[in-house]
Order: structure tokens, then C-alpha cells, then sequence
């Protein structure tokens, strides 16, 4: 990152670790397709299952089980794009699943339903009877056939709260569903197990973790179905053709092991996060944490200043020279509230004052106190206008 500046939008993207920089500039030395049978080919191939096994043991998975992709999109749109009757999601989804989905249902290809039911934390609600509920809201009296899906995010990009996935999930199951899950935040920050969350699907981004841009994975389930999404060739178990990236996957391989070390010290991440909303709330004491009684990940914080606007405070932030975002990274320079603070009832005026601040491993004390300064800047300028206006 860049001298004099403090970064806290991790969730963005993290800053590629040096490990994950020394596996790839290696890697650029294997210069043999993973495909090929010689002994050029044969390094090239290691380097890339070393990577798999690597990825696989941060979430629980089986190596096998694990599909190389270019990001987490790719991953998304993949499962999605299985052939489903029907899908089931949540409001507060990445629009990498959203967006798949209601060109799904736009074409006519698939019933999309939403679940409504989002508490005001945040976190979905859920019951027994899931699946009719779900397609209760469509109107109809059940599912529209028998391949479903249901896709819940474990860990919201923008708030930070954690879902009962596994208990949504073994509902979900029990009623003939198939389960996806974004996992992109999760991975890195809290103990994720594949196998232990009873999902089918569950989806990867390197950069999250410290690794390259451009690569992720889909982690597939024994026996679940997945029909090649990129067709042209026998690579990732003839999913998705096309020669690996070799150094991106190897990049991904080395963040993956050394996120899965910090995991253990993802607790002083924790009260740096906590440290930043009491800072917070002693400068600004109206501003609301959105979420702050849900499970959240360590890292994560979605403020809301009521009076505010979040694009400006992002950018007066940037200024003072501390780097956040008004909610997902995808979605900058769009104008309005998140789709996430909505679909969780929040009251559009304050929806369109929130901003998040994300932490990561190498977050420091300096840093929450560099934030702190600029808050209290920013915000007394803020109110200093808004006096002087009325």
C-alpha cells in the first residue's frame, strides 16, 4: 500500500501477501503445460495440486472437489447456470448471484424466488417448511420441478454477518434442495468446513485472501452435478477447459496456507474492528452499526451516519488519506442504497449513509487510530456545514 495511506477495505481486496508473490514469481519457471506427460509438464501440473490441496484444506474439502476458475463470478454464475428449475436466494446475495439468477428468470429458465424473510440483523430466517414458503411468495403451491437450488451467501460482503448456514442448509437438503454458498468473505477469516456445512457449491476468490486477482475456485461436492461450464478441452476434471493459470493458481495455493495460519490470530483483528466502532460512536455517538448484534466476521463493520452521504464520506475519507467503501467494490460509482441494507429494512436515508470498513491481517493499532483522526475531521466539517445551511 501506498506510504501515508491507510488501507481498510480488505474486503475489496487484500494486499497480495508475499507469500502468495514468491509462489507465483516461481511458478513463472514452470514452463511446461499441466496437461503434457513430459517431465516440464509434470512440474507445471504439481505446482497446480499442490495449490488444489492447499485451497481444499482451508475450507474441508477433498482436493478432487476443488475446480479452478477465474474469480468467484465465474464460480457463481457456473452453479447457477446448472439447469435448475427452480432457485431460491435472499435478497442480500453478491450480485454475482443476483444478477445470473434474474437473467434466468428474465429468459424464462428457471422460477427464481426470493426469501423474504431477513431480520433486521441481517440474518436470514428459516423453518421447516423453507421450500414452500419460498415458492409461496411466487404464488404457486410448491417447487416447479425437481432440480432446486438454494444459494445463501455465508458471510455478507458489506455488513459482515455470518448466516446459520448449516442449519439452513440441512433444511434446505430435506426438502430435495441443493445448497450453494458465496463463501468469498468467510475463507480466511473464520473456520470454514465444507463437508460440516452439508452444502453442494461453495465459492472461492484468491484476492480476498492475499492472492492474485483473477483466479478462484468452485468447490464441488462428490456426485453433485455440474455440467462443464467451459467447453473445449479435459482440464479441472473436464469443467472448465482451457490451459490453468499456472501462477495465479500457485498464488492461490500459497495465500490459502498462510490465511489459514492467521486464522488463529483473527482475534486481534476482532478488537481492532471493535476498537473502530467504539471510536466511532465516541465521535459520532447517532451513528449505527449496521448489524452490531448479528455474528459478524472479525473484520468487518458497515457504519451508518445518519445526515451523511456515503460517497461523501468516502471520498473526504480518501482525502484524509484513508481508503473504505460504500458498500461492495463492484457496485462503486453507483448511485443509491445498498441492496443489501434494504433488503434488511433499513430506512433508505441511512442505507445511503453507510460505508464499511475492512480490516485484514496485517491491520494494525496505528491504522484504527489514523481512521479515528480522519473521522473526527471529516465529521465535524460535515456538521459544520450542515449548521451553516440551516
Amino acid at each position: 500500500m501506498s506510504v501515508g495511506r491507510t488501507y481498510l477495505d480488505w474486503n475489496a481486496t487484500a494486499p497480495l501477501r508475499p507469500e502468495a508473490r514468491a509462489a507465483m514469481v516461481a511458478a513463472l519457471d514452470a514452463a511446461g503445460n499441466p496437461s503434457s506427460p513430459h517431465a516440464e509438464g509434470r512440474r507445471a501440473r504439481a505446482v497446480v495440486e499442490d495449490a488444489r490441496e492447499e485451497v481444499a484444506a482451508l475450507v474441508g474439502a477433498k482436493p478432487a472437489e476443488v475446480v479452478f476458475t477465474s474469480g468467484a463470478t465465474e464460480a457463481n454464475n457456473a452453479v447457477l447456470a446448472c439447469g435448475w428449475d427452480g432457485i431460491v436466494l435472499t435478497g442480500i446475495e453478491h450480485e454475482s448471484v443476483l444478477a445470473p439468477a434474474r437473467k434466468l428468470a428474465c429468459d424464462g429458465h428457471a422460477r427464481v424466488v426470493e426469501l423474504k424473510a431477513i431480520d433486521p440483523r441481517g440474518v436470514v430466517e428459516y423453518g421447516a417448511d423453507l421450500v414452500d414458503e419460498a415458492f409461496a411468495c411466487d404464488g404457486s403451491d410448491g417447487g416447479p420441478g425437481p432440480f432446486r437450488l438454494l444459494s445463501l451467501q455465508l458471510a455478507n460482503n458489506e455488513t459482515g454477518v455470518v448466516q446459520p448456514l448449516a442449519a439452513v442448509a440441512e433444511a434446505a437438503r430435506a426438502q430435495g434442495l441443493k445448497v450453494h454458498t458465496d463463501a468469498v468473505q468467510a475463507a480466511g477469516r473464520i473456520a470454514v468446513d465444507f463437508a460440516a456445512l452439508g452444502v453442494d457449491y461453495l465459492s472461492l476468490s484468491a484476492h480476498k485472501l492475499g492472492g492474485p486477482k483473477g483466479v478462484g475456485a468452485l468447490v464441488v461436492r462428490d456426485g453433485a452435478r455440474l455440467p462443464a461450464f467451459i467447453a473445449g478441452g479435459g482440464q479441472e476434471r473436464r469443467r472448465r477447459a482451457g490451459t490453468e493459470n499456472v501462477p495465479a493458481i500457485a498464488g492461490f495455493g500459497a495465500a490459502a496456507r498462510a490465511a489459514a495460519d492467521d486464522l488463529a490470530s483473527m482475534h486481534r483483528v476482532a478488537a481492532l474492528r471493535d476498537r473502530v466502532e467504539a471510536e466511532v460512536k465516541a465521535v459520532t455517538p447517532g451513528a449505527v452499526v449496521v448489524g452490531a448484534d448479528a455474528e459478524r466476521l472479525p473484520n468487518t463493520t458497515s457504519i451508518a451516519l445518519p445526515g451523511a452521504n456515503a460517497e461523501t464520506l468516502v471520498i473526504a475519507l480518501d482525502l484524509a488519506g484513508v481508503a473504505v467503501s460504500a458498500g461492495a467494490a463492484c457496485s462503486s460509482g453507483k448511485v443509491g442504497a445498498s441492496h443489501v441494507l434494504e433488503a434488511m429494512g433499513l430506512e433508505p436515508a441511512l442505507a445511503r449513509a453507510a460505508i464499511r470498513v475492512s480490516l485484514g491481517c496485517a491491520s494494525s493499532a496505528r491504522d484504527v487510530a489514523a481512521f479515528a483522526e480522519a473521522w473526527a475531521q471529516v465529521t465535524h466539517h460535515l456538521s459544520a456545514r450542515q449548521r451553516a445551511v440551516a
